[in-house]
């Protein structure tokens, strides 16, 4: 079976983002999933671009007629995320390389379903790990902060082990952390297409 989809998550703030976008920047053939989510859109975000954006309503809906292939429900802020069947199925028709950056259930259903290698991403320690989330939202609540530094601390302890590479993002040496994921992509028999 020939390897379509790359699993690249990690703590929010972890920098998974900055490495997909700069590996689809690189590559011909590299996309990222867009995934599905109840969340409200943030400023400038746009449905089927960012994220496909449903209501609660809808995305059962969805769920219901099976396109919701995989998904987890975020009990502290009420919002549901999940992959999307029908965005899934015309990128794996197109032969494209997928990275997706999902938690640890859509992690361990990737590497189920797809075959797909899954890479963990993470920073030096919480600290900055606390510096980045507050320099990327000055406005974040404290309550906010805390939760997300306690889910962060929860995915180090509990769910780094599932993956098959852990790798260190740390500041300024983003093109290190791209060159490893490159020689991991080698290694597991990807097919990359540099653009020209």
């Amino acid at each position: 079976m020939k390897k379509q989809i790359l699993i690249i998550a990690g703590p929010t703030g972890s920098g998974e983002s900055t490495i997909t976008k700069a590996l689809i920047d690189r590559y011909e053939n590299v996309t990222r999933l867009i995934t599905a989510t109840t969340r409200k859109p943030r400023l400038n975000e746009k449905h089927a671009a960012d994220y496909y954006f449903f209501d609660e309503d809808e995305f059962k809906r969805e769920m219901t007629k099976g396109n919701m292939v995989e998904h987890t429900f975020v009990p502290g802020r009420g919002v549901y995320y999940g992959t999307y069947k029908p965005e899934l199925e015309k990128k794996l028709r197109q032969g494209l390389t997928i990275i997706v950056n999902p938690d640890v259930v859509g992690a361990r259903f990737y590497k189920k379903e797809y075959g797909a290698t899954t890479i963990f991403v993470k920073t030096v320690s919480l600290d900055v790990l606390r510096d980045r989330i507050v320099k990327r939202d000055p406005s974040i609540s404290h309550d906010e902060l805390q939760s997300r530094l306690a889910a962060a601390t929860y995915e180090l302890d509990n769910e780094e082990p599932f993956y098959d590479y852990v790798l260190i993002n740390e500041d300024g040496k983003l093109e290190e952390v791209v060159a490893q994921i490159e020689a991991i992509l080698a290694k597991e028999g990807y097919q990359l297409e540099p653009k020209t």
